[in-house]
C-alpha cells in the first residue's frame, strides 16, 4: 500500500476498521507481537477496546517488526552507554517520511514556508535518533541552505532568524529544553519565530516543570507560546501541543488510557492513568504500544501527567507539572 495514500483516507469513521485490520496483520506477521498476544490470550479481539498493545519495553529487549523483512534503518532512544536503548526497525522509510510530512503540515502549513532552526546536540551526540532523522527531512524538503543545525552559536541563530524574516519565510526552532534555555539567557530574542521544545534536560540542567520551562522561554524569546510535541523511538507519529500544554494526534494516531494497575482495562474518560498509543503509521513494526507514561484524555486532545513509577526516565519530552 501507499503510505502517504494510506494515511490520508484514515479518519474518525474508519479508524476502528483500520486499527483491527492492522493488528490481524500484525499479529500474523511480527513474531513478538504474536507471542505476547497469545500469552495474554487476546489473539481475537472484536473492538478497539480489546486490541492488545505490547509493552514498550519488548523495543529494548527483542526485534519488532515483520518477519522476511529487510530492515532499513534502525533508530536507537536517546540513552547512555550504559543503558539498554530501545531499538525501532524500519523497513520502510516511506511510511515515516509520509507521517511526519502529512502530521507537520496538517499543523503548519507546507514545509517550504519554513525555515528550520535545529538545537539538539544531545540527539546528534547520541546518533541514529529518530527526531534527527526527522529534523533532517524538514530542512530538507524547506529547500533553503539557512536551514540547519546551529550547535552553541547564538549569534548565528540570531544571523539566520534575521535572513529568514528577509526571505519572507517563518523562523521554525527545534531545540531541546536545555539548548533553548541557553539560547534564551544569552539575551537572543526571536518574537516571530515557532519555538518547539522537546526532549527534556538530558541531565545537563536541573528539571522543570513544562510550565515553568516555557514560561521561561517565553520571556527570553519575547514570544506568546512555546510548542511541543509527544514522539518516540517507537513511534512513526508526532502529536503537537499548540497550547494549554494539550497535544492533539494527527487521525492515524490514536490516545488511550489504561488503568495504571490493570494493562488490559481502560479508565473512564478524562481519568488518569498509562498511555496506550495507536500509530497506524508503525505498519511493519508494531501499531499499538503501551507507553510507561502517565496521561489524561481532554475533549481537545491529550495531557502528559508524568510517568509511571519504577519506568525508565527517557528524553521523550516528559517533564512533569
Amino acid at each position: 500500500m501507499d503510505p502517504q495514500q494510506y494515511l490520508q483516507q484514515i479518519d474518525a469513521t474508519n479508524f476502528e476498521a483500520s486499527a483491527l485490520a492492522t493488528f490481524e496483520r500484525q499479529y500474523a506477521q511480527i513474531p513478538v507481537y504474536r507471542q505476547y498476544v497469545d500469552i495474554i490470550g487476546k489473539a481475537q479481539p472484536k473492538s478497539i477496546q480489546e486490541i492488545p498493545f505490547l509493552p514498550i519495553s519488548f523495543f529494548k529487549s527483542h526485534s519488532v517488526v515483520q518477519h522476511e523483512k529487510a530492515i532499513e534503518q534502525t533508530f536507537l532512544s536517546s540513552g547512555t552507554t550504559q543503558q539498554l536503548r530501545s531499538q525501532h526497525h524500519i523497513s520502510d522509510l516511506n511510511w515515516y517520511n509520509a507521517s511526519l510530512t502529512l502530521g507537520f503540515e496538517r499543523v503548519f502549513g507546507p514545509v517550504s514556508d519554513y525555515i528550520f532552526i535545529a538545537l539538539l546536540p544531545s540527539y546528534l551526540e547520541n546518533g541514529d535518533s529518530s527526531l534527527i532523522y526527522m529534523v533532517d527531512q524538514l530542512i530538507q524538503k524547506s529547500g533553503s541552505a539557512l536551514s540547519g543545525y546551529y550547535l552553541s552559536k547564538p549569534e548565528a541563530v540570531e544571523a539566520v532568524y534575521q535572513k529568514t524574516l528577509s526571505t519572507g519565510k517563518k523562523p521554525f526552532v527545534f531545540g531541546v529544553s536545555y539548548a533553548l534555555l541557553d539560547l534564551a539567557e544569552a539575551g537572543i530574542e526571536l518574537p516571530e519565530a515557532f519555538i518547539l521544545e522537546t526532549g527534556g534536560m538530558k541531565g545537563r540542567r536541573q528539571e522543570l516543570s513544562k510550565v515553568a520551562l516555557h514560561q521561561i522561554l517565553q520571556a527570553g524569546f519575547g514570544v506568546t507560546q512555546i510548542l511541543s510535541e509527544y514522539g518516540m523511538t517507537e513511534l512513526l507519529s508526532q502529536a503537537y501541543c499548540l497550547q494549554a500544554q494539550t497535544f492533539v494526534c494527527p487521525p492515524w494516531m490514536q490516545i488511550r488510557i489504561r488503568d495504571a494497575y490493570d494493562p488490559f482495562q481502560e479508565v473512564l474518560f478524562g481519568q488518569k492513568g498509562g498511555i496506550n498509543v495507536i500509530d497506524l503509521a508503525n505498519q511493519n513494526s508494531c501499531a499499538f504500544i503501551q507507553t510507561d507514561d502517565l496521561g489524561r484524555l481532554t475533549p481537545q486532545g491529550f495531557l502528559l501527567e508524568g510517568r509511571l513509577e519504577a519506568s525508565d526516565i527517557r528524553g521523550c519530552n516528559q517533564l512533569v507539572d
